[in-house]
């Protein structure tokens, strides 16, 4: 008899995570897994209607304040119900043989850790953890003898392509992005962009913060940085190419002159299907490639001045220490700031530039730790720097 597996799923009401939910009712739900946990944030409707449907043992909201919606929605299944962000790292305790991380941001980080405290595989979509984090979820996974297996489609790529190659014989990867919504536009007229036009990506279908961190590429430039922490390759060996067709998702170059692509059709659930069927492929509802009516693949190189997040990342690389943790909230300071509409698209970037240019120069970057504590304390710097940058 084949042991079940136990699941949890944290930020499962996201994009990622309801893909995630999809595909483990697509193969059998709870008469195939034994789902243990299963989080959200404010989308109580949904996630009671998830935690029923896989049968979890628990169901936690982070919004403490939406605790009882949730047990009133769950009343009588027998399902445990809980909030705060607390016990999102509580739920996170319980044993699994396969945890998603797809809660978005800096807040993904302990819940993510603490998964990788009790081995097992973490499928990891949260790529904030690896920013601010990457040395310390590498050497807790070590610790415990866990595997943390990417889910961002770019990284999953270069997973893919690696298996049965060795690292000493690559020469360089790299990373697509599709340019987002405004890859043709000139600089003078992102002036004037709206969270409507932001929000609006030309091949992903996903949710509002990472759409709009695609539309500025500081999404690319968090997966570059999550590569090097991940990969451990040197950020001299990594490039980043637009490709509007987000058909291949990362390119692997060997010494040899080899390259090995990964490519499919943008839906993360086959970066997911991957995670949750590793090391084996099983069939998953993806549509397929037709080469024919593709006609052609297009790569260009990326515009360094409308897109000054790639050059940033490319100093925090440099820096190490803290700047990843501070970069990662900056910009998400930076985000909220422009969903809320007190700055602008291009002021986004000017905001975490000003960020980090202040910590830099008062020395917090630097640390020869980097320990949880070290971690939150420098990305709480990082946010309120970004906010003084409106007031500067």
């Amino acid at each position: 008899m084949v042991n079940r597996r136990r699941i949890s799923v944290f930020g499962s009401t996201g994009s990622i995570g309801k893909n995630t939910v999809d595909l483990l009712q697509r193969q059998g739900g709870p008469e195939t897994y034994d789902v243990v946990a299963i989080t959200a944030n404010q989308n109580i409707e949904l996630l009671a209607e998830q935690a029923k449907a896989l049968r979890a043992e628990i169901a936690v909201t982070s919004d403490p304040r939406l605790r009882g919606k949730l047990s009133t929605a769950l009343d009588g299944t027998g399902i445990e119900t809980a909030a705060g962000p607390e016990a999102v790292s509580e739920a996170a305790d319980r044993t699994t043989d396969w945890t998603m991380s797809a809660i978005v941001g800096a807040a993904g980080l302990e819940p993510g850790l603490n998964s990788l405290a009790h081995g097992g595989i973490l499928a990891l979509a949260n790529k904030e953890s690896f920013v601010a984090a990457g040395k310390l979820m590498l050497a807790t996974a070590a610790e415990h003898n866990a595997r943390i297996i990417p889910v961002d489609s770019e990284h999953s790529g270069v997973f893919q392509a690696m298996r049965g190659e060795m690292w000493d014989s690559v020469a360089r990867i790299t990373l697509t992005a599709s340019g987002g919504p405004f890859r043709t536009w000139k600089i003078d007229r992102l002036e004037k962009v709206t969270v409507q036009d932001a929000v609006v990506h030309p091949t992903w279908c996903m949710g509002e913060k990472i759409s709009i961190d695609s539309a500025t590429m500081f999404n690319k430039a968090l997966e570059m940085i999550e590569a090097v922490e991940f990969f451990g390759i040197h950020p001299d060996a990594l490039d980043v190419v637009i490709h509007p067709q987000s058909i291949v998702h990362a390119i692997v170059e060997f010494q040899d002159g080899s390259c090995i692509a990964q490519m499919s059709h943008p839906d993360m659930r086959g970066a997911i299907g991957y995670a949750l069927n590793f090391p084996n492929r099983a069939p998953l509802p993806l549509e397929r490639l037709d080469f024919v009516e593709l006609g052609q693949l297009c790569f260009e190189a990326p515009d360094h001045n409308k897109f000054p997040a790639l050059d940033m990342a490319k100093e925090v690389l440099s820096v190490g220490g803290l700047a990843g943790a501070a970069f990662n909230g900056a910009k998400e300071a930076a985000l909220d700031m422009f969903l809320s509409g007190r700055i602008g698209f291009l002021d986004m970037a000017k905001s975490v530039r000003f960020a980090l240019d202040e910590l830099a120069g008062g020395g917090e970057l630097q640390t020869s730790t980097l320990n949880l504590d070290e971690i939150l304390w420098i990305d709480r710097l990082a946010r309120e720097s970004a906010l003084r940058y409106q007031a500067a």
